[in-house]
């Protein structure tokens, strides 16, 4: 990705090829990763944000994923864009959970912290935990006004 999350070279479609390519590159990425006993974690976008960016959804990154099934490899599922890509995010929450390295929250519009927009963040704190999720959570987000009352915003939201 280049300036501002914008691909360099920009595909609307992933062709055969391309998914091939993916998943050499991704399961080398692995074998590193298991020489120094790391976990690397590829994050889900939305084409909203990131027009042109190949395997730019939730489904194409728990596709590529799912298909190494290494421990190496996991995804930081980004709820921000799997609202704005695709929605339905607890089902999608489920649907990853296997291979979930990493939650990573903004609220939408705005990708401030949670409460600023749409999003309802104490039912889908409350689905993770239900499911057996106890990953990392991470705060990806602008803070809307003032950063600690942002920073107490998540914390609320993820305290059950």
């Amino acid at each position: 990705l280049g300036e501002g999350g914008i691909p360099i070279v920009k595909s609307e479609v992933e062709t055969g090829p391309m998914w091939l390519k993916a998943r050499d590159t991704l399961n080398c990425i692995c074998d590193m990763a298991e020489a120094e006993d790391v976990v690397f974690t590829l994050e889900n976008l939305n084409l909203l944000d990131h027009p042109g960016c190949p395997f730019g959804s939730t489904a194409a990154v728990l596709a590529l994923v799912s298909s190494i099934n290494r421990p190496q490899l996991r995804i930081n599922l980004d709820l921000y864009h799997t609202q704005i890509g695709e929605g339905d995010i607890v089902r999608w929450c489920e649907k990853c959970l296997p291979f979930i390295g990493e939650v990573q929250v903004a609220d939408n519009p705005g990708r401030c912290e949670p409460g600023t927009g749409e999003m309802n963040w104490p039912n889908i704190a409350r689905a993770l935990f239900d499911m057996g999720y106890r990953g990392p959570v991470g705060l990806e987000a602008f803070a809307q006004n003032d950063p600690e009352a942002a920073l107490v915003a998540f914390r609320r939201a993820f305290t059950l």
